[in-house]
């Protein structure tokens, strides 16, 4: 199986985003942590295909994650970073080859780039 990463502290939509996964790609598990600093011994022990971290959080951001993830040996293009946030103001916080994408957890054309990126991880899994 192909497995996930979902680090947010909202629990509903933690929840609802790993009912989706499980639905819609069966070859992909998603554990959740909705709690930043119990995520970094999840991302230190390693093992996951992609991590979707969420940048707003308390007692830790997104981007302190992803570089935690990085030193840990993940590597950046499995990383996807997920905000409330506008698309604009996350490319301006997160450059292109910062991580594999920064999106808009609210935006309809932003789910599309996310179901590329399962669709993507699936196909592989089952090529394995």
């Amino acid at each position: 199986m192909g497995r996930i990463l979902l680090i947010d502290d909202d629990q509903a939509f933690t929840e609802f985003l790993a009912g989706y996964i499980h639905g819609a790609y069966p070859l992909l598990r998603v554990d959740i942590c909705n709690s930043p600093v119990t995520a970094l011994n999840s991302i230190r022990a390693g093992g996951y295909d992609l991590l979707l971290i969420d940048l707003e959080m308390p007692a830790m951001d997104g981007l302190k994650l992803l570089s935690f993830a990085t030193q840990a040996g993940m590597d950046k293009n499995r990383v996807v970073i997920l905000s409330g946030r506008d698309a604009d103001f996350l490319h301006d916080l997160c450059p292109m080859g910062t991580c594999l994408a920064v999106l808009n957890k609210f935006e309809a054309r932003q789910k599309t780039v996310l179901d590329m990126i399962f669709s993507s991880l699936s196909k592989k899994t089952a090529g394995r």
